[in-house]
């Protein structure tokens, strides 16, 4: 029997919004993270019980962040700075802007990929399936995002940074 999804919200909450701010930035993570949730628990009761629930959070996660980015660039407003402080759970961007612009700077299948494994804690099959490439590939991408954000992190070699 599947558990109620209020359970579901509560056990994976703090990871898809995770997902969503390093995907999103934090000004509109909350948004996505609600759409988020909105359309899986619409969805839910057509889940199958051996479905990897995670997985298939985060790969709504993806598809909400990727439509708040193609709609952020049919209207684009550039800003200097983000109107407001990041807060909430594992978010390193408020005590790090540095680490916070590395991670913007890397292409978007890096940050993606970087986001589903170290963030969320997705195997690569899961992420190539999410980003519709091979486990090869998704590999590569979550590599190359790494090997970006020590290049260009001055302080990669800090406590906490993914390795």
């Amino acid at each position: 029997m599947k558990q109620p999804f209020e359970n579901i919200v509560a056990q994976h909450a703090d990871t898809v919004l995770r997902v969503c701010r390093v995907i999103l930035g934090p000004h509109d993570a909350d948004d996505a993270w609600s759409e988020t949730f909105l359309s899986a628990m619409r969805a839910y009761p057509d889940l199958p019980e051996t479905a990897n629930v995670q997985a298939w959070l985060v790969t709504i996660a993806h598809r909400k962040a990727i439509d708040v980015l193609r709609a952020a660039r049919r209207l684009p407003v550039p800003v200097d700075e983000l109107p407001e402080e990041p807060t909430g759970p594992g978010d390193a961007a408020r005590d790090d802007p540095d680490l916070w612009r590395a991670v913007r700077d890397l292409p978007d299948k890096q940050r993606q990929a970087v986001a589903y494994h170290y963030v969320a804690g997705l195997p690569y099959a899961d992420i190539a399936q999410i980003l519709g490439g091979t486990v090869d590939a998704a590999r590569r991408a979550a590599a190359d995002g790494i090997r970006n954000l020590r290049r260009n992190y001055p302080d990669a070699s800090r406590e906490g940074a993914p390795s």
